[in-house]
């Protein structure tokens, strides 16, 4: 049982990934994308970072990498997928979900820690909370900001396919609290199979006691 974490070239969350799962006792290595997937892989994250510089836009080389054809592959024979930060962006660009990620409302890189309300419980990556809850994540993108039109938008929320939204610390979802404008204050969503997730926040930051906060252990769970 091993959790591929891909790297990309400008990759730089691979290892804090990779040390996150660890603790929780999932097996987890880094895996260049010239490589491929192992054979083995029982599941993927796509960690944060800036691959190939975010050329063109974020994440839209890296979509195009070889091994993302494979990761959509695993992922539509139900292989758990998790989309992080840049791994978000190369999620949506590569079709793994809906929507794109674009430059925030400030135009600013923006690094800091959120408030995130748990919009669905039942899935892999939130079965570790309640419907409703509250918990706090940083964030560190200057192209956050998910967009989408409203047509698929009520879509993906009638399909219940929002995972997170931007909220206060009381769970209020208002337009203060979205850090970048996204649309519907989405923080992150479900690609087709709930097995499939992107999120802008950084879960695995939030992993470590040492690092003072441990709400995202319940995201990196949907990997065991």
């Amino acid at each position: 049982m091993t959790v591929a974490v891909v790297q990309f070239g400008g990759s730089n969350c691979d290892r804090d990934a990779v040390q996150a799962l660890a603790h929780l006792g999932i097996e987890a290595r880094r895996v260049w994308h010239e490589d491929g997937l192992p054979d083995d892989t029982t599941g993927i994250v796509v960690p944060g970072g800036f691959s190939y510089g975010d050329y063109l836009r974020a994440g839209a080389m890296a979509a195009r990498a070889p091994i993302m054809a494979e990761v959509r592959e695993r992922a539509a024979a139900g292989v758990p997928v998790l989309g992080i930060c840049n791994g978000a962006q190369i999620g949506c660009e590569s079709g793994l979900t809906e929507g794109a990620f674009t430059t925030n409302r400030s135009a600013r890189f923006q690094c800091e820690h959120v408030f995130l309300r748990v919009e669905r419980a039942d899935t892999p990556w939130t079965r570790a909370y309640e419907e409703g809850e509250v918990v706090e994540l940083p964030i560190a993108h200057g192209e956050g900001r998910f967009e989408i039109d409203a047509e698929r938008y009520e879509r993906l929320d009638d399909e219940g396919r929002v995972l997170f939204r931007y909220c206060d610390a009381a769970g209020n979802v208002t337009d203060a609290a979205n850090p970048n404008g996204s649309t519907g204050n989405v923080a992150g969503i479900l690609g087709e199979r709930d097995t499939v997730a992107v999120l802008m926040p950084h879960p695995e930051r939030a992993t470590l006691p040492d690092l003072g906060r441990t709400d995202g252990q319940g995201v990196l769970q949907g990997l065991a």
